[in-house]
């Protein structure tokens, strides 16, 4: 890999972290589901020219949609909002990894190796042991959020396997118009204080959500695509690795975490775990490009898009470019 590419690596794992630091600290202001509200209404916002009707592919459209943007979303920030620090967030996010494994098992017949098993094995017990720490021992529905939410991007990352012929920007467009709405219903109905937090906040407090559509969502993802273009989605998916590890560096070094040997050790494990499965994938068939199966939703787009750029359709370039004729 160029040495240009590497650091655009390194620039897609910061803004992935960062997002955990600002999802925090967006918290600590905006109620979670407002929070989710005001992300996904920038989103929109901004993906808007790629928003339009997909006969005969909408259902499985909008099942992702409500997957992704009202549950996985809303659940990563209640857990950040009720959590007691950023670092064990950032670890447990990754057990969609191994829940990812464990459905395509179970719905898509692939088999696991011993190696796969123990990556399992492994990412689940660092995880448990992630819950002894006494900082999340005191924040166990933290951690029970975000697992939720991971199993519910797996569940995500499966259905979109049976998804074809869908821009990645169409898609997280139909991600924004599905969840800014009933984000918002649920959050008159379940929270309180938005009127307020909209009132009180600053331009720094706006600015979470923002960076969050867009840094996380538009920049980060976007450069992966760009990688994907160039590599095999099985060089650029361990380089991702980097993301959580640099988030609990934020932990530490910007809120204030302070990690015990539990969490060391269980993140370690995770880690460990989720490269194994990832690194191990079965075999591709001939003409495939990777295994998605074990992808999270948003980069199993970008292995859509690396299809796509690959003999498949040049359409993905064109989207991205933004100056195609037509808008998806």
């Amino acid at each position: 890999m160029k040495p240009g590419d590497l650091l655009l690596t390194l620039l897609a794992n910061v803004a992935w972290s960062l997002n955990f630091l600002v999802g925090k600290a967006g918290v600590e202001h905006f109620p979670p589901l407002m929070f989710s509200t005001l992300r996904f209404t920038v989103l929109i916002l901004l993906l808007w020219p790629w928003l339009r009707w997909l006969p005969g592919k909408m259902r499985p459209v909008l099942e992702i949609s409500f997957l992704l943007g009202v549950f996985h979303f809303s659940m990563i920030f209640i857990g950040l909002d009720v959590s007691g620090d950023i670092s064990s967030v950032a670890i447990a996010a990754q057990l969609y990894v191994p829940f990812s494994a464990l459905l395509a098992v179970a719905w898509l017949g692939e088999r696991l190796d011993r190696w796969r098993i123990g990556g399992i094995t492994a990412a689940f017990a660092g995880v448990m042991i992630i819950g002894f720490d006494p900082t999340v021992i005191a924040h166990l529905d933290a951690l029970a959020w975000i697992a939720g939410a991971s199993l519910v991007m797996a569940i995500a990352t499966i259905l979109m396997r049976r998804l074809s012929s869908v821009s990645v920007f169409t898609l997280q467009a139909w991600i924004g118009a599905v969840a800014a709405p009933n984000l918002l219903l649920l959050s008159l109905l379940l929270e309180q204080g938005q009127v307020e937090a909209l009132r009180t906040a600053n331009w720094l407090d706006f600015a979470m959500p923002v960076y969050s559509a867009v840094g996380a969502s538009l920049v980060g993802h976007g450069i992966v695509y760009y990688l994907l273009t160039r590599y095999p989605v099985s060089l650029i998916t361990p380089l991702l690795l980097l993301a959580p590890v640099l988030a609990v560096l934020l932990g530490v070094m910007v809120w204030g975490d302070q990690p015990t040997w539990k969490l060391l050790l269980g993140g370690l494990m995770t880690l460990a775990g989720v490269a194994v499965i990832t690194l191990r994938a079965p075999e591709s068939s001939p003409g495939e490009t990777g295994n998605p199966s074990i992808l999270p939703a948003d980069q199993l787009l970008d292995q859509r898009l690396e299809d796509q750029f690959h003999g498949k359709t040049h359409l993905a370039a064109r989207d991205y470019n933004g100056i195609a004729t037509r808008h998806e």
